[in-house]
């Protein structure tokens, strides 16, 4: 097996364990976004590559060692597979941060979770049992779990790693095969954890993936007839058209799909511990994190104090490239740099304080400072979108009701904190809001693999991360016997 490291010029697709380039030749080149330079290629695959992997997938899935293999046995390859990881923490991080442009302390941090998720998952393989349900004299009734099949995941660039160990892990755990698409701005750590697979000892088609674009790999994947179930974490837009996909297959899918998430500072907050919080929840991997606290609601009465601490830490924010103390990286490409640098220029909300880009930073790299606005109109589209870049709002609120009204006034519903010391309100708030978490006194929790992570509305459906995610990899079969 040709080997994948961070000096690798022209990586191939991983398909039925074995190394293999794009059907038609072409390939993509790979930028890193501390500098702009080409330093990769990967395949840019289509539907012919999509075939031969899902191909590869079903076979395993129905025929093949992986079908043969009990819970228990599936567990420990996991847990095998997490233990490889950890000890390729520091290479994974290293190409990680090449192709992201994340700091590398967070990046070795991302493979620590990445690590986690197979390490919960394998452990939790052979610990999710059916049921009994009592039924009417002389039957036997009982419910199974079973996987999907085949099962498509499609993934975005800003958590590469641990957006590998969140999906697939607890696909594989069910007994699933997989076939994944990983972004094309940022895919060499997904490669290189499916090799550790491979290395492990993942029977062939267990655990495959195709590089591309969404328009044609990813495209092709989501509509082939032969998958099974849908796994996808990105845009709303993107996500309706998978839906549309899944709907025409008669598949199910899981789709998280960003967020505006609400930070609610009531008056009698602990400002010490919140504003560190605060600034750290929106400005990690630059802003590119789907559950990101992107809007801080201020209790008025402390509205200045708030936001003359936030304006001096805002003020202190160096960005460069992604050395041992930075802050804050690169965005992940010129695209999106330039995304970001229109909301910036385009709002009509005020300004309050501006990061600096450092003097050290390549000229050529995708780098933005941050900006905090305000006091902004909740109605603003700068206080509406997702900006996905360090763009931070502030929004002043006169009581409990309308800091409620003003956090479920977006289009999205995925993460919120609440910083109070009252108890009552603490659980009367976190009932109201509309999202999938909420955090009291904490933001994220440190990533929180047991912890169900998943949106409403516009944020998406379903849920990964716990136990939970289990059930969306897999589905029910009712047995009903009569003995009678």
């Amino acid at each position: 097996m040709n080997e994948i490291n961070n000096s690798t010029s022209k990586p191939q697709n991983l398909i039925g364990n074995s190394w293999v380039p794009a059907q038609s030749g072409r390939v993509l080149p790979v930028v890193s976004p501390i500098d702009g330079a080409t330093f990769a290629e990967i395949p840019d695959s289509d539907a012919a590559d999509v075939d031969l992997a899902i191909a590869a997938a079903r076979e395993a899935f129905e025929t093949g060692p992986w079908s043969k293999l009990t819970a228990v046995e599936r567990g420990r390859l996991m847990l095998k597979l997490s233990l490889r990881i950890l000890e390729e923490k520091e290479a994974l991080a290293q190409i990680e941060t090449k192709d992201n442009g994340k700091p590398i302390k967070q990046s070795r941090t991302d493979m620590i979770m990445a690590a986690r998720y197979f390490e919960f998952y394998g452990s939790a393989a052979d610990k999710l049992h059916g049921e009994v349900i009592p039924f009417m004299n002389n039957y036997d009734v009982a419910m199974y779990r079973e996987p999907h099949g085949v099962v498509a995941v499609i993934l975005p660039w800003n958590y590469p790693a641990q957006q590998v160990g969140r999906s697939i892990a607890p696909a594989l755990a069910m007994g699933n095969t997989v076939v994944l698409k990983p972004s094309e701005d940022a895919c060499l750590s997904a490669l290189r954890i499916a090799e550790l697979a491979v290395e492990v000892g993942f029977p062939a088609g267990v655990f495959n993936v195709v590089t591309g674009r969404g328009e044609t790999a990813g495209k092709a994947l989501t509509e082939h007839r032969g998958v099974d179930f849908i796994s996808f974490t990105g845009s709303p837009e993107v996500g309706t058209l998978i839906q549309i996909a899944a709907a025409k297959n008669y598949v199910g899918c899981t789709l998280e799909l960003g967020g505006k998430s609400p930070q609610i500072v009531f008056e009698d907050a602990d400002l010490d511990a919140a504003i560190p919080v605060l600034v750290n929840a929106l400005i990690q991997n630059a802003g590119q994190t789907c559950s990101a606290g992107s809007r801080v609601l201020i209790h008025r009465p402390i509205f200045d104090q708030v936001v003359a601490e936030l304006k001096l830490r805002f003020e202190a924010i160096e960005v460069g490239p992604s050395g041992e103390d930075d802050v804050m990286g690169p965005l992940i490409s010129a695209k999106q740099k330039q995304r970001v640098e229109r909301y910036i220029a385009e709002s009509d909300q005020p300004i309050i304080a501006k990061g600096r880009i450092g003097s050290n930073t390549p000229s050529d790299g995708f780098y933005v400072a941050p900006v905090l606005f305000g006091p902004c109109n909740p109605n603003s589209r700068i206080a509406q979108e997702e900006v996905f870049g360090p763009v931070l709002c502030v929004i002043p609120f006169k009581d409990e009701a309308e800091a409620i009204a003003i956090a479920n006034g977006t289009d999205y519903g995925l993460v919120a904190s609440v910083w109070t010391r009252d108890g009552a309100r603490q659980k009367r708030v976190a009932k109201a809001l509309l999202c999938g978490q909420v955090f009291v006194n904490n933001y994220g929790a440190a990533g929180g693999v047991e912890l169900p992570f998943g949106g409403v509305r516009k944020s998406g459906h379903g849920r990964e991360k716990g136990v939970i995610a289990l059930h969306e990899f897999s589905r029910i079969k009712t047995v009903v016997n009569y003995f009678g």
